[in-house]
């Protein structure tokens, strides 16, 4: 009881844990790998707007998973990301679409017309 009071107030301690783990795989990176991760990273929260914890996590570690997979092939940065790192980035974030906060206010939007044409 009290551990769900405290997620309630802290957030998901699954999440906090895998936080972590995302974290320490991303340290195990060679560094210019891990420095184009920290730059998607700070981009996917900058305009990805994912509310959804385990989403946003879900996010993270399939971009670990990507990486990993390129650093150990050998496979530079470049050719995993092309020309327009934002355009990679913003196709990568459309993937996780269901944790992102407009799909709330579209919701919201789609009531308050269905709710308006009700009242007509």
């Amino acid at each position: 009881m009290a551990a769900k009071w405290i997620e309630l107030v802290t957030g998901s301690f699954e999440d906090k844990k895998r936080w972590r783990q995302y974290k320490a795989r991303k340290e195990q990176l060679p560094a210019s790998y891990r420095t184009a991760v920290d730059g998607i990273e700070r981009y996917f929260m900058y305009a990805g707007s994912i509310v959804k914890g385990d989403v946003f996590m879900q996010m993270l570690e399939d971009l670990a998973d990507l990486i990993e997979r390129a650093a150990t092939d050998g496979t530079p940065i470049r050719d995993i990301v092309g020309e327009d790192p934002v355009e990679f980035a913003d196709a990568f974030i459309a993937n996780y679409a269901d944790g992102q906060w407009i799909n709330k206010e579209r919701k919201r939007l789609n009531d308050a017309i269905d709710q308006s044409v009700d009242e007509a």
